[in-house]
């Protein structure tokens, strides 16, 4: 991943195999991610959110 490359979980993910995990899975996987880079001090940041509520990040 390139400095200041903007993306979202899902991304980290091969399209098919990101749509076989189930609904709710993504959704608490999504949370999870989220939790661990705002606790961490890390290369990652969290910034604002898509159209469609999905969270977005930047490598830093």
């Amino acid at each position: 991943m390139i400095q200041g490359e903007v993306f979202l979980v899902k991304d980290l993910f091969e399209g098919y195999v990101w749509n076989r995990i189930p609904r709710k899975d993504r959704l608490l996987l999504g949370t999870l991610f989220l939790n661990y880079v705002n606790k961490m001090e890390g290369s990652i940041k969290a910034i604002e959110k898509t159209s469609s509520k999905q969270q977005r990040y930047m490598k830093v």
